[in-house]
């Protein structure tokens, strides 16, 4: 028999407080009213807050508090005074001369004219703040991150003298001595995620990507000696992913997710590349050994080679057969002295393809690969060249676990004439001896050096010494991982951050305010808030088998506007003879 739960008749208990759940959002009535938070905020946002930020307060001025953006910088005066266009410097500086430029965003293109009358819209309403409380900036150097777990790690890297490791964290960058005896300094940065941290080939930069979900990306330079930000751009409204450096250093190469693959200049930010061939999230980016060509990989399962100097799109590299592929690539990494690029991805087995082509194309060939390495457990999510080029590492990860792989790297730079002539054979036009052949030739000469499991965390990134000797690996328990590259046995390992104990609290609501006492085993709501609703998704779910199972998310609103996950703080009760249990909280 189908049991039908309908959200409406749902009731939830939220820490000792009955609310009914509500599934219908009430329109709100356009009053005209500009809103700083959704309507003005995103444009300094994307535009402004990359030089005016805690980190780099250019002129003195920083526009991610909403004080101080009022109160301006060091010489224009007061920035913004509502109510007054006139007296506020800000419209000035953003308003194009007849010569087109605008003073702000200093060296970029000016705001379209329909931004700036919504500036000063708002000014003239009165320049109201409605951001809602909790939603500014909440991390600085001054207010760094605190951790009471350890962050899932997603991006390593080692400087190319070998004395620091660079570790993606919540909002920074954490930089660590390579031996793993101390941290050297937090660079926290306007970004949520950091997906990609890389050094510049001299040292003296370290480039990393990542953003605010669903809101804005971001690519960060910070100059390595003094740990200072040296660039915040802004690009997409979504993570921006796979950062890479051209080899002069001169260019930084990214991934998006809006399927773009894109590259800016490393001094001025300006836009220097851009290639929209992909259908889905570009992961991961390289360039060839002379830095004429860039490689991108993405969630289409293709990786695609693009002359760097004009954005043409050339070729796929990968095979774009049906099934040739099971899924997406997430990691890519170039051999450093042959034109050959190892990639990661759903297959779980690494395998290396050479760029360029050396026979026709045609359609339904896979005539560029030239090795398909064992498969491991689970997704690839990294792959790593050392720097001599001869080994290379794959850590993947499945429900929780992860394993580390260590090759060697040794192909041919020549493929034999008669390989050449199957592999520019369609697949299903090769005949049994030929499949068996160049299988053959694919599997052959693989050494594995050694494999780890790892059986507490996933593995998300890894990084090889500069001297091939240790090889670094991290992921989803926040640890640090050095291994000995030449035989995969652990020397070290350390929390890349250090925890503090949560509040021993126990939310409970009363007449909708939240109050606390002692509980150590119960999560909890901030602390003085009223809860305006509370939300349930999906709202209606249907169990039609004995085995049948759904999923339930419960969000809680705030009057502060802030929204917070309280599935696992609430008892869910139904109506009706319903028998169901959930992975999150209890139907009862």
């Amino acid at each position: 028999m189908c049991k039908r739960l309908s959200c409406t008749f749902l009731a939830v208990i939220l820490t000792g407080h009955f609310f009914n759940i509500i599934a219908e959002d009430k329109g709100q009535k356009n009053t005209g009213q500009i809103s700083f938070f959704k309507q003005i905020r995103p444009i300094f946002q994307a535009h402004c807050q990359g030089c005016h930020q805690p980190a780099k307060d250019k002129g003195g001025y920083v526009m991610t508090d909403f004080k101080n953006l009022l109160a301006g910088g060091d010489d224009e005066g007061p920035a913004i005074v509502p109510n007054k266009i006139s007296e506020s410097a800000i419209v000035e500086l953003i308003t194009p001369e007849e010569n087109g430029k605008a003073a702000m965003p200093r060296g970029k293109m000016p705001l379209h004219s329909a931004e700036i009358e919504l500036i000063k819209k708002w000014i003239n309403q009165g320049a109201k703040d409605d951001t809602p409380e909790g939603s500014g900036q909440k991390y600085t150097a001054e207010n760094p991150p605190v951790y009471t777990l350890p962050p899932v790690i997603t991006s390593i890297d080692y400087s190319p003298d070998g004395k620091l490791l660079a570790i993606a964290g919540f909002h920074e960058v954490l930089l660590h001595k390579s031996d793993g005896s101390g941290l050297v300094a937090r660079l926290v940065g306007l970004s949520e995620r950091i997906e990609s941290v890389r050094f510049s080939p001299d040292g003296i930069k370290l480039a990393v990507t990542g953003g605010k979900p669903g809101r804005m990306g971001e690519v960060q330079i910070w100059n390595v000696e003094n740990r200072s930000l040296a660039m915040s751009h802004p690009v997409t409204f979504d993570t921006a992913y796979g950062a890479t450096w051209s080899p002069d250093g001169k260019s930084i190469a990214f991934g998006c997710g809006d399927n773009t693959a894109r590259a800016i200049d490393a001094k001025t930010g300006a836009q220097v590349f851009y290639q929209g061939a992909h259908t889905d999230w570009v992961l991961g980016t390289a360039f060839d050994i002379e830095g004429k060509h860039l490689i991108s990989v993405g969630r289409d399962m293709t990786a695609k080679l693009t002359v760097f100097a004009d954005s043409r799109f050339i070729d796929n590299i990968t095979s774009i057969t049906p099934k040739a592929l099971k899924g997406g690539i997430a990691a890519i990494d170039r051999h450093p002295k042959h034109e050959h690029i190892l990639v990661g991805g759903s297959d779980g087995a690494p395998q290396l393809f050479r760029i360029f082509r050396q026979t026709k194309r045609v359609i339904g060939d896979n005539a560029n690969l030239l090795k398909k390495f064992p498969e491991m457990t689970g997704r690839v999510f990294d792959v790593r060249f050392n720097k001599a080029g001869t080994a290379f590492a794959a850590g993947s990860s499945l429900d929780g676990k992860g394993q580390i792989a260590i090759f060697t790297a040794n192909v041919p730079e020549k493929v034999p004439d008669d390989i050449k002539k199957i592999q520019a054979k369609r697949t299903r036009d090769r005949n049994s001896g030929e499949v068996q052949k160049l299988d053959k030739f694919l599997t052959s000469g693989v050494k594995e050096i050694a494999k780890v499991s790892i059986t507490d965390s996933g593995i998300y990134a890894l990084a090889f010494s500069p001297d091939g000797k240790t090889l670094a690996a991290t992921g989803s328990d926040g640890h640090i991982r050095l291994l000995d590259a030449t035989n995969g046995k652990e020397i070290k390992k350390f929390l890349s951050v250090t925890l503090s104990k949560p509040g021993n609290r126990k939310t409970i609501a009363q007449n909708d305010t939240a109050t606390s006492k002692e509980d150590p085993k119960l999560e909890s709501l901030p602390r003085g808030f009223k809860l305006n609703k509370i939300t349930i998704e999906p709202k209606q779910i249907e169990l039609t088998g004995s085995s049948d199972y759904a999923q339930i998310l419960i969000t809680a609103e705030l009057n502060n506007g802030a929204r917070a996950d309280v599935t696992r703080m609430v008892k869910i009760t139904t109506k009706g003879s319903v028998a169901a249990a959930s992975l999150r909280g209890k139907i009862t």
